[in-house]
């Protein structure tokens, strides 16, 4: 039988241990152990029936065990410690509450999802984790975000396997009531309700529901509500599920939704609005709209904002960070659905050309046809960035063509590089031995140096206990794996054996797109065996990942690394374990020695996976991309060499494969079981005959692991990431925001109107001429340079503009690198809207020298020369 209704009824608790429930429903918990602690010691049988998910735990109690608990003195005060802790934690001032008046009061972070933890299944991948550790660093330094996003009904997808290994996707349906979130309403009572308009007279209604991330609150919209009709209901369904049509609807719902919901919930809360919008990918760029709608709705204003002034006034508060490396990543909508639904009424009093401006692809090679979400999020933000030092590189020459005319060095668009939130990621097991040596206020402030004051063999035995942990997780995902592939419990009992906690054991878990190639490691299958089944340094790997329901070679992926898996020679020592989520992680980063990675440079962002591995003591083995481009020394892990001689795509993935088995025969394998490694030309190393130390122990090993922790442990932190955020793009945001509107949006009207004149005038800008002397026929290091520019600004004043010299070595193309900028200064008007610009440069280098004279404009609003893609060259 089916039930035709289905709800939730919430636990009520004896008054003594009432704070259990604020302890649930506060998401602290996730990544605080003491409060994990407590759940699990008050039935430790129920606590592993409910995966360890303290509302689901409370739900599965009885009364009379409610009424035990609450009877016993010793229960009663744990409950009463942990919540005056929770408490002293959500109120006590942090790091950010000393940084002054000019940071942010509130900062609005709107993400598609949120990975916080598996109880709250609001994830795919990367993007959605690095979301989640975002809000947790954020909580833990005391930083006043709140979160936006959406409540699937259904989350992303689990995932299994057929008989023939092909992925299955499945979508159970998730019931609000029972997670731990809180649905927001009126004062009244009733659930508060937003509205966004649809065409045809249609409208989606969303509910909001708030998760507290320790001191964040995180809002999330929800469609599945009545009063909608079938096809609003499903907006969100499910998290990238959906095609063109559902996709737009979901980020108009997340960006223009998002801002209303802020606005409902300061309405009902009291709680700041924020100063600063960041949008987390381009999915969130329809924020910008709605924000510069409310500036020039006359409902709303006494003195409504004009166009380039409302989106000047938005621009300077909005900070923008792209996750993509490759245009393929990006969503892009026709034009004519954009025009579909902001005909509608979304915006009223906008102009829609206007609105189809912001993501026009305006650049050679553009599609004119196309709505380019990720070129509006860079149109809306004064700043952006991208997540590694390197993808900030990809990121200036990916998006140059919106700045035509600058160097890619130049083109507006830094980086801060992602980090994890410790406490999620760092296995008990070592924070506990860190708390144990070094005392637990190491915990909250770890001087992450005191690993080296650990005897390795202390070292030696944690990781072997972690690894027996993981080896013992894998063995039961395994057996559930093959038994729902349909295999019968006779059939099973090889799983009981498989993997071994005494051998090197390697990870490998991520999205499955196929640039980050799941399947290097199979191009040579002789070769791979050899290494697994190696008699003196076998290796042993643990694989896992999803492919997108819609990719099927990513799925072909998976299939073809599963069939080899099944291979009865080798399935003792290669595994790959379905439905990869943060539970899974938890004991997969820590139980691994060596974190393989190995996509196709530049094409992975920032890689987040390597990090989390890391800071429980693993090496790293991956091709320079991402984070270990710029974070690999020699002696936290190895670099697997990258095919950069033009190879076509086949012979590019031979020759990488063949430098990862080779760093796997002579390297990785022998130094873990304590060989010596002899390093010869080109880094390959030869392994020599297996050398251990007099009391067996891999001392190369041991320190690579603690040169790992004591280095790669705070500079991939959240923390670290968080304090550059705040430092860098928050409070510099927050300051432009302030000043735009300060005196009713003068600044803002003023600088719309300068950019206005700018860009009229820009097209009869010119370097009239260029003259040099002071340098004789032979220069040497050291002469100066006297430069003359001749410069036609038609109306515009010098003030307006800043008349460069730019200089440095000259390549044979008459290209300079390495150059240096000097600004030259105003010496004479010269009539009719001309000027002499005149300076001094020092020839400061031999070989080849060269220099050119460029024009910008330069105003004191603008958080870059390059903001406007204006540029005149001599």
């Amino acid at each position: 039988m089916k039930a035709i209704r289905r709800f939730t009824v919430r636990t009520v608790l004896p008054t003594s241990i009432a704070p259990l429930g604020r302890l649930a429903t506060n998401l602290r918990w996730s990544w605080h152990l003491p409060t994990r602690e407590l759940f699990a010691g008050l039935s430790p049988r129920l606590w592993e029936e409910s995966d360890h998910d303290p509302v689901t735990f409370l739900g599965s109690m009885s009364r009379e065990q409610f009424h035990r608990m609450a009877d016993d003195p010793a229960v009663v005060e744990r409950v009463r410690a942990a919540s005056e802790d929770l408490t002293r934690y959500l109120e006590q001032p942090r790091w950010y509450q000393g940084l002054g008046e000019s940071a942010p009061k509130c900062i609005a972070y709107f993400s598609p999802e949120f990975g916080i933890t598996e109880v709250l299944p609001q994830y795919s991948g990367g993007l959605g984790i690095l979301a989640g550790d975002h809000l947790k660093a954020a909580s833990d330094l005391g930083v006043p975000l709140i979160g936006v996003g959406l409540l699937y009904q259904a989350g992303y997808f689990k995932q299994s396997l057929s008989r023939d290994a092909w992925q299955q996707e499945t979508y159970p349906v998730l019931d609000p009531d029972g997670l731990p979130l809180t649905l927001l309403r009126e004062e009244d009572g009733r659930p508060v309700l937003l509205t966004l308009p649809l065409p045809e007279g249609r409208q989606i209604r969303a509910h909001i529901w708030r998760a507290d991330v320790g001191r964040v609150p995180l809002l999330l919209m929800d469609s599945n509500v009545a009063g909608n009709d079938d096809a609003a209901r499903v907006i969100t369904d499910r998290l990238y599920g959906g095609g063109g049509e559902h996709r737009l609807q979901q980020e108009l719902l997340l960006g223009m939704g998002g801002v209303k919901a802020l606005r409902i919930f300061a309405r009902l809360t009291g709680a700041t609005a924020p100063e600063v919008f960041h949008m987390n990918e381009g999915h969130a760029g329809f924020q910008g709209i709605e924000r510069i709608r409310e500036l020039m709705d006359p409902a709303g204003n006494e003195a409504p904002l004009g166009w380039e002034e409302a989106l000047t006034a938005g621009r300077a508060s909005t900070v923008f960070t792209t996750h993509t490396p490759v245009p393929a990543g990006i969503d892009r909508f026709s034009r004519s659905q954009i025009r579909q639904f902001f005909g509608a009424g979304l915006a009223p009093g906008v102009p829609l050309e206007k609105i189809l401006g912001l993501g026009e692809e305006t650049y050679d090679d553009g599609d004119p046809e196309v709505f380019n979400m990720a070129v509006m999020g860079l149109r809306l933000a004064q700043r952006a960035n991208g997540v590694a030092k390197l993808h900030g590189v990809v990121s200036r020459g990916m998006f140059a063509g919106l700045w035509p005319g600058f160097d890619h060095s130049e083109v507006p668009i830094t980086s801060v590089t992602n980090g994890v939130h410790v406490p999620s990621w760092v296995d008990p097991q070592l924070s506990t031995l860190a708390a144990k040596r070094f005392g637990s206020d190491v915990l909250n402030a770890p001087d992450w140096s005191k690993v080296y004051e650990v005897p390795d063999e202390e070292i030696w035995a944690l990781r072997r206990s972690l690894r027996s942990a993981l080896v013992e997780d894998v063995r039961r995902r395994l057996r559930s794996s093959w038994k729902k592939r349909g295999a019968a419990d006779a059939e099973l009992s090889w799983t009981d054996t498989v993997l071994d906690p005494d051998v090197l054991t390697i990870g490998f878990a991520r999205r499955v797109p196929t640039y980050k190639r799941l399947t290097l490691m199979l191009r040579d299958p002789a070769r791979l065996k050899r290494l697994l089944l190696n008699a003196e340094h076998p290796i042993q790997l643990v694989i896992a990942g999803k492919s997108h329901p819609a990719d099927d070679a990513g799925k072909k992926m998976i299939q073809d690394l599963v069939r080899f898996t099944d291979d009865p020679q080798v399935r003792h020592r290669i595994v790959f374990l379905p439905n990869y989520d943060i539970a899974m992680a938890r004991t997969l980063f820590p139980g691994c020695d060596v974190w393989l990675n190995n996509p196709l440079r530049p094409l992975e962002a920032c890689g987040t996976s390597g990090m989390k591995a890391a800071i429980n003591g693993s090496l790293n083995l991956s091709v320079l991309d991402g984070w270990w481009d710029e974070m690999y020394d020699g002696e936290n892990g190895w670099a697997i060499p990258t095919a950069n001689n033009g190879a076509s795509p086949e012979d590019r993935d031979d020759i990488e494969a063949a430098a990862l088995y080779e760093l796997l025969e002579r390297q990785v394998a022998p130094r873990f079981y304590g060989a010596t490694v002899t390093t010869g030309a080109g880094g390959a190393g030869a392994a020599g005959a297996s050398q251990p130390s007099p009391d067996g122990l891999p001392m190369h090993w041991i320190s690579m692991i603690k040169h790992t922790l004591a280095k790669l442990g705070p500079a991939v932190s959240a923390e670290r990431m968080l304090k550059d955020y705040v430092e860098r793009l928050y409070q510099p945001a927050a300051i432009s925001g302030r000043a735009a509107r300060d005196r009713d949006y003068a600044q803002a009207k003023q600088l719309a109107d300068w950019t206005t004149t700018v860009r009229a005038a820009w097209p009869k800008i010119a370097v009239e001429h260029v003259d040099s002397v002071g340098v004789s026929d032979d220069p040497q290091i050291g002469d100066t340079l006297q430069v003359k520019a001749y410069v036609a600004l038609d109306s515009l004043a010098p003030q307006d503009v800043s008349v460069e010299v730019a200089y440095g070595q000259a390549l044979d193309s008459d290209e300079l690198t390495n150059t240096t900028i000097s600004v030259l200064d105003q010496e004479k008007e010269l009539g009719q809207g001309r000027y002499l610009f005149s300076g001094e440069v020092v020839i400061d280098r031999s070989g080849s020298f060269g220099y050119t004279v460029r024009v910008l404009p330069t105003h004191s609003g603008l958080a870059s020369k390059a903001e406007l893609g204006l540029i005149v060259n001599a």
